[in-house]
């Protein structure tokens, strides 16, 4: 009975022991089918936002060189990036062409003259016959004036003689109604009214007369054809003048100042257009580093901001951002400017801006390696540990953040994470939430 008991728990121990080697062999089977991942916790950090554009150099200040436009350029000596010295042959013009040009300016300016001089010999003889007109006026107002004098006199003569006649009559006459004293009374009234109506005539006739003479007076309307003629001619004769001027070089078009061309708006066999035929830079001016910024860059770039400027691969120097404008043209970019120290750089150089911005100390920081992304929405994965039919297994579990701030290497996130979370960092497998992984060391 004892052996056979020892032979049952000898069975029974050997039973153990194979069941516990298949759990183990199970297990690093299960085991190793399973994601390793590579988890990290968060961090407090600064997150730093580094703004990098290129850019060009262009002089600070460009002066254009104008020449009387339509004359044709023969040749061209100087090209885009040349150095000139004051003086220095930019370009010529055809003589023939310019001595044509002249030709056709001067026999315009001619016409121009014997227009004023037409307008000049018309309005003396308009003073003439006006002269003559105020003559004949107040000739005319000085003869009426005498002849309704003589009509007033003589009417104011009758009225004094019917007075007279009427002064005269026999007593006898008088008082007692006669036919005689009613008939004087009536002549008397009768003058006195003509005389009334001879002043009334005088006056309104007088009145007339006189404002013909006002009109005759009166200055003509405001005429401003001889002044526009007068302009034109006075161009005219300072346009041939400069021709003459640039036939007298033989035709050579120079630079008024030293400088750097930057700029060429003419070519050989073309004509000088109204505008500037090129563009110098004023060396008395340092040049200037311009680039283009999207709207994310500027939200790190400020007015007078210390940044680093790297010219033509060299070393970078410390300049600060002197201009900063949004583009009419192109809404949502901007134009960042920065004045170069003197004697630093040449029109044309191409650089690269560098501005280094230090955010706020996050609390929360991980890297970007281990922040997801789906229709907006931001998640990371929390590996959590739990009981399963083969002991503690550790599997993942999604978790939606919001981010604050990030940078290209770090984001600074917000929501149901710790200090003590396990936060997928990496794994060998894609995994999803719920997935069950394994962890790798170290992790």
């Amino acid at each position: 009975m004892d052996k056979r008991r020892k032979k049952i728990v000898a069975g029974l121990a050997v039973f153990m022991a194979f069941m516990w080697v298949c759990t183990l062999v199970s297990k690093s089977i299960y085991a190793s089918k399973l994601p390793m991942v590579s988890t990290t916790r968060t961090e407090p950090k600064y997150i730093e936002h580094i703004v990098e554009a290129e850019g060009i150099v262009e002089a600070g200040a460009k002066l254009p060189v104008a020449v009387l436009s339509g004359l044709r350029v023969e040749e061209l000596a100087v090209h885009t990036g040349d150095q000139v010295e004051e003086g220095e042959i930019l370009f010529t013009v055809d003589l023939e062409d310019l001595k044509q040009i002249m030709e056709e300016q001067e026999l315009s300016a001619q016409k121009v003259q014997l227009q004023i001089d037409t307008i000049l010999h018309n309005s003396e003889l308009a003073q003439s016959q006006k002269a003559l007109e105020e003559a004949r006026a107040r000739e005319d107002y000085d003869a009426l004036a005498r002849y309704q004098d003589t009509l007033v006199g003589r009417a104011a003569e009758d009225v004094v003689q019917a007075e007279k006649a009427l002064e005269e009559l026999p007593d006898e006459s008088k008082g007692n109604g006669s036919e005689e004293e009613e008939r004087l009374k009536q002549a008397l009234q009768a003058a006195a009214y003509a005389e009334a109506d001879a002043k009334w005539t005088r006056d309104n006739t007088m009145k007339d007369a006189g404002r013909k003479v006002e009109d005759v007076l009166q200055e003509d309307n405001a005429d401003a054809t001889l002044a526009v003629y007068r302009t034109e001619l006075t161009a005219q004769q300072e346009k041939i003048a400069a021709y003459r001027e640039i036939l007298d070089q033989e035709g050579k078009i120079t630079a008024p100042m030293g400088g750097t061309v930057t700029d060429i708006y003419v070519q050989a066999g073309g004509r000088v257009p109204d505008t500037a035929s090129l563009l110098l830079a004023d060396d008395r001016v340092p040049c200037q580093f311009r680039t283009s910024l999207t709207k994310e860059q500027k939200s790190y770039v400020n007015l007078g901001d210390d940044v680093k400027l790297e010219l033509d691969g060299r070393r970078k120097i410390d300049v600060k951002v002197d201009y900063l404008q949004e583009n009419e043209n192109m809404p949502g970019t901007y134009t960042a400017i920065v004045k170069l120290p003197e004697e630093t750089g040449v029109p044309g150089l191409s650089g690269k801006l560098t501005c280094s911005k230090t955010g706020e100390k996050r609390p929360a920081c991980i890297s970007l390696s281990a922040l997801h992304s789906e229709n907006g929405r931001y998640f990371v994965y929390v590996v959590n540990e739990r009981e399963g039919i083969l002991g503690t297994e550790y599997y993942v579990e999604e978790i939606t953040v919001s981010v604050a701030d990030q940078n290209d290497k770090l984001a600074a996130i917000e929501g149901a994470v710790s200090d003590e979370s396990l936060i997928l960092e990496s794994s060998t497998k894609e995994v999803k939430k719920g997935d069950v992984v394994r962890l790798a060391d170290g992790s």
